[in-house]
């Protein structure tokens, strides 16, 4: 259960604090059932670790079904509490490196212990092989992280200092970085139409990209302003602070940003150049091409897309081929709708066919 949390949102979709707590309460309550009943109780032993000990700390709907499934085993060829477990060659990994050993006293325990591999590997949790590539990821990053903050922070010598450094960067960030865009003025020149969707795309990218401006140039005015003293050093710029410091983006950035991986030198002119694709887009007019990696939701552009070609090939169908139909054609029609519907009313039929016997009898006497 713990040591799934290594693989990041693979092994859980939130990290859970499982404690040694969790483990001594199910090691207790498998000896209570084991002793003092006849017939193992497989689906309450089930049930109070899986949704009691370890599912009281679970928030996650997918994560308290994960922990069912791993202890029952029907997807991932391992079972724990199930029946087939008691079975002498049973193995719960497919290598067999990993089964429970002959009974025996405590230093074949411990022999036993010992053999087993010092890194498991992802068969052990019934992943897949490739997800050791993700936990040396984590791993390789929280090393970095470690190393990072373990660097000083205050500067030394006849350089200049680490504050002084870091408003510098900020200066330099805030003189790079343009005002919000004016989604009024880009509306009446590009207004919402019906058979342009691009304009609907380029104000939805607009208003988000507008809050990253805004979030960005806020928190680093108030940075600015609390190295001088001016306002309190909170959490949060504390955070900005370092992050500046340690080129990465900061946390408050990336909430309101796009997913990007890079660190906060090229993610800063990467930034800089979408502003110039969108900036480009009100002054120009929609492009011949665009280039897909400056949207900040990429979907919306491809709905976009699909919209247009959708309402063109529409309009080009209903050009060529009218839904208007001829006289004739028209005439035929309405006379066999009469027709039929008068056929179907008795009255109507009854009354068609006295009709059309009088007819008949007017023309045979002449």
């Amino acid at each position: 259960m713990l040591e799934r949390r290594k693989f990041g949102p693979l092994g859980w979709n939130i990290p859970y604090e499982f404690s040694a707590a969790d483990l001594a309460i199910s090691v207790l309550q498998l000896k209570i059932f084991l002793n003092e009943y006849e017939e193992i109780q497989f689906a309450a032993l089930n049930y109070m670790v899986a949704e009691a000990n370890y599912g009281g700390r679970v928030t996650d709907d997918k994560d308290r079904r994960l922990i069912a499934v791993i202890l029952k085993g029907k997807n991932i060829k391992k079972d724990f509490y199930e029946p087939k477990a008691l079975n002498e060659d049973y193995k719960y990994s497919p290598s067999g490196v990993y089964y429970c050993p002959d009974d025996g006293p405590f230093e074949s325990y411990m022999e036993f212990i010992k053999q087993l591999p010092m890194n498991e590997k992802p068969e052990v949790f019934g992943m897949h092989d490739n997800a050791q590539i993700s936990a040396a990821i984590n791993d390789s990053q929280r090393q970095c992280d470690l190393l990072l903050s373990l660097l000083p922070r205050v500067g030394g010598g006849v350089g200049a200092s680490t504050e002084d450094i870091i408003k510098d960067k900020c200066l330099k960030m805030l003189e790079k970085l343009p005002r919000e865009f004016d989604i009024d003025a880009v509306s009446k020149r590009l207004p919402i139409l019906y058979e342009q969707c691009m304009n609907t795309v380029l104000q939805q990218e607009l208003i988000r990209y507008n809050k990253m401006i805004t979030t960005i140039i806020k928190s680093l005015d108030n940075l600015h302003k609390a190295i001088d003293g001016l306002v309190s050093m909170s959490n949060e710029l504390d955070e900005v602070f370092n992050a500046i410091l340690d080129n990465k983006v900061p946390e408050v950035w990336s909430k309101v940003a796009y997913p990007s991986l890079k660190p906060l030198g090229s993610w800063t002119l990467d930034f800089i150049l979408r502003l110039q694709f969108i900036q480009k887009w009100c002054d120009e007019g929609t492009p011949s091409s665009f280039w897909i990696s400056g949207f900040y939701f990429t979907q919306s552009f491809f709905t976009g897309v699909q919209q247009n070609y959708a309402r063109k090939v529409l309009f080009l169908c209903s050009t060529k081929y009218p839904s208007t139909r001829s006289p004739s054609t028209t005439s035929v029609s309405t006379r066999t709708t009469n027709s039929t519907m008068s056929a179907s009313h008795p009255l109507t039929a009854a009354t068609s066919t006295a009709s059309t016997s009088k007819v008949l009898s007017g023309t045979s006497n002449s």
